[in-house]
Formats: C-alpha cells, sequence, structure tokens
C-alpha cells in the first residue's frame, strides 16, 4: 500500500532526543544488519524508545523499534551462506519520526484499521463515526500521523526470539470508538519464520483491522526495481478499487487478467500492464480475496501468498487467518515527495524497489456488510496471525 506521503505534511509529532554516550563511541556495536541501536536510543512522546534484536541459530536476525512496532531490518542467509537484509527502511530513529520530512509506513505495526476507510466514515449500530481523513477525503491506517504506526509501544523482549509490544487507544482517538488494549507480538523460530500476532480488547463496540507493513525486496539490492521477484498468491478474485483506491464492492475473478498470480511468474511481467486497475494505481495496489479463508475460518497452515528471488535464492512462503492480502508493488517509491529521500546504507530507492503483502480483513469492510466485519465488541477477544517463513529455493 503506498506511503502516507503528502498527507503528513503539516503534521508533526514532537520528538524530544537523548543522545546515548553510545552514539559517540568510535566502534559502536553493530547488528549483522549493520545497525547502530544507538542511533534508536531515544525518548518519544515522554516514553523510552529503543532498538530490539531477536535471533536465531541459523542466520536469521530481525531488529523491531517500539515506536511503531516496526521492523528495521530482517536478514536472513542468501543461497551461499550470505547474512542478507531484505526489507526496506531508515537506520536511525530521527527519520522513522520525522514524520514531515520522511513520511513512512516502513515495517510497521498498523492499527486501528489498516488499510482505507472510505470518506472516513462508517456507521456500528446505528451510530455514524466521523474518522481522520488524511489520504485525500479517506482514513488511511488509522489516521496515519496519530495512528498506531507512529506512536511508541510498551516493549518487553523475552529471550533472543520473542518481542512483546503493547499499547493503549483511548475512546475517540482519531475518530474511533471504544478505549482499546492492543498486544503485538513478534517471535522468530528455530526454522526461520517471522511470527506475528495481534491480540486486542475493547471497552466498547469498535472496528479493527491489523497488519504488518514490511517492504521486501528479497534479492537485498535496494538500488534496482524488484521487477524480477517472483510471486505467488493464492487467490482467485480481487476486489477492484476506483481511483482512490476504495474497492468498489465486487468481487472479481482473476482469471485472464495481469491479477492472476496462481501460478508464480516475475512481478515485472505484469507491472506494465494497460490493465486499468494497474493503470489506476501506477502498478499493484489492491486487495486479493484468499483461498486460504472459507466459511468464516482462516487456515493459516496453507500457503496464500510467496515471493521469491532468483538472485539470492531467498524464497518468503505467507500464512495468515485473515480473509485478505495487499499486494503493492511500491509504486510511490522513488517519485513525488519520495523522491531524493537517503535511507538504510544511504541509499535511495527506485519506484516499484519492493513489495508489501499485508494481511487483513478487506479494504473499507466496515461499509461493505456483505464482506467479513472487523467488529469488536466488549468481552470479545481480536486476534490476527501473519508468519512469514524464510528458505533457500
Amino acid at each position: 500500500m503506498k506511503s502516507l506521503k503528502g498527507t503528513f505534511f503539516g503534521l508533526g509529532i514532537a520528538v524530544a532526543m537523548l543522545t546515548a554516550c553510545a552514539g559517540g563511541q568510535e566502534n559502536p556495536q553493530l547488528t549483522v544488519s549493520g545497525l547502530d541501536p544507538a542511533k534508536f536510543d531515544t525518548t518519544i512522546q515522554n516514553k523510552p524508545v529503543k532498538l530490539y534484536t531477536l535471533k536465531n541459530d541459523n542466520g536469521m536476525e530481525v531488529c523491531i523499534t517500539n515506536y511503531g512496532g516496526r521492523v528495521v531490518s530482517l536478514v536472513v542467509p542468501d543461497k551461499d551462506g550470505t547474512p542478507t537484509d531484505v526489507v526496506l527502511g531508515f537506520d536511525n530513529i530521527d527519520q522513522y519520526a520525522d514524520t514531515l520530512n520522511s513520511p513512512t509506513d516502513y515495517g510497521s505495526s498498523v492499527g486501528r484499521y489498516a488499510n482505507r476507510i472510505k470518506d472516513g466514515k462508517f456507521t456500528l449500530d446505528d451510530t455514524e463515526y466521523a474518522l481522520k481523513q488524511n489520504d485525500g477525503p479517506n482514513c488511511l491506517h488509522g489516521g496515519g500521523t496519530t495512528g498506531w504506526m507512529n506512536k511508541v509501544y510498551d516493549a518487553e523482549q523475552i529471550g533472543d526470539s520473542i518481542l512483546k509490544l503493547t499499547i493503549v487507544a483511548e475512546d475517540g482517538e482519531n475518530g474511533f470508538p471504544g478505549k482499546v488494549l492492543a498486544v503485538t507480538t513478534y517471535k522468530i523460530t528455530a526454522d526461520n519464520v517471522l511470527d506475528i500476532t495481534w491480540e486486542a480488547e475493547t471497552d466498547k463496540p469498535t472496528i479493527i483491522n491489523q497488519t504488518n507493513h514490511n517492504y521486501y525486496n528479497l534479492s537485498g539490492d535496494f538500488t534496482q526495481p524488484g521487477y524480477d521477484q517472483v510471486l505467488y498468491l493464492n487467490a482467485d478474485n480481487f476486489t477492484p478499487s476506483d481511483s482512490l483506491y476504495i474497492p468498489t464492492g465486487e468481487i472479481k475473478s482473476v482469471e485472464g487478467t495481469p491479477m492472476d498470480f496462481r501460478t508464480p511468474h516475475a512481478i515485472g511481467d505484469s507491472i506494465k500492464s494497460e490493465f486499468q486497475q494497474i493503470q489506476n494505481a501506477g502498478g499493484y495496489d489492491h486487495n486479493w480475496c484468499l483461498n486460504t479463508y472459507k466459511d468464516g475460518t482462516g487456515d493459516d497452515t496453507q500457503v496464500c501468498a510467496s515471493l521469491y528471488s532468483p538472485q539470492t535464492g531467498i524464497f518468503m512462503e505467507m500464512f495468515t487467518n485473515e480473509p485478505g492480502v495487499q499486494f503493492y508493488s511500491g509504486n510511490f517509491q522513488g517519485v513525488g515527495n519520495e523522491v531524493n529521500i537517503k535511507h538504510k546504507k544511504g541509499l535511495v530507492y527506485p519506484q516499484h524497489v519492493s513489495v508489501c503483502l499485508e494481511s487483513q480483513k478487506y479494504p473499507d469492510s466496515p461499509n461493505k456488510k456483505d464482506w467479513v466485519q472487523p467488529v469488536l465488541r466488549p468481552g470479545e477477544k481480536y486476534y490476527s496471525h501473519a508468519a512469514y517463513k524464510f528458505s533457500i529455493k
């Protein structure tokens, strides 16, 4: 899904920087991905922010900041055993928190509602709620700068492999009803799986739809478009969108269209198609209706999507209990407000450099009553799960 680019202007988050002593060391202790944890050690919104490192014995390392619950780097071995960082992002907290000059959703744990809600409005139990409109007339990613991806979570690291992040959202925040207690848990396993669970409770009826927003390029080369990445989507249907990326309400077959990834193929084979849906978005930015979700239940033991780099041999399989996945092909990277922004290792990203695969309820589902609803009520527990398994192929 596109970054929240121009909608962030004029909106800032006050950041009080506390320079860590380690920042002045001549030989800082770097992560395998090359990050300096001291560059993430600060205070934002009167809460401590740090970089947390998860690792296993098989060469996987995941670095996460509790600012927005963001995955900053994800390292796995390539076919030659070389540690390879496969997600985009920044190498310091300043840029993540600078929503004026470098607005982004890189790696974030998105809430309260991932993706878009048309006109920033929905009705629940005969009450209409007006949400923050931060993407034209629509509400995107829970309000963007004041959504959860720009909030500081309370963090608890459990051993080398688990990070538990907790946030409390107040009733009325960005227009959403209900005080919500939400927990995001990142875990890496011995067989190189990044496992993510989202759990939440509320004190009044509300809607919730969380996701992870990693931008993947499995080649590890972030200077070139990721056209050779081979994508598979286990989906017979998708939801067409209008020019503002809001689903029309239709569910259409992928058969005979460039939206068909049931047979894996390189993204570059179809990303410049004249198919109107692709033309509207400048690439892919759509929701696919997963075959792994049937009769109200998602089977997170079946592969719902996969991605492969012929350059590195890195193969990623995705699993989720959600009904949909948003495939976004980095259409807004390297263009518009994202031109010349320097990222990790000083790199400027080109257009279509990455792929997002976001588990979700369908976009604008609160306004499409025939679709799976994201409603959470008092006494109920929200649970969403996504896992990304890395191997060599």
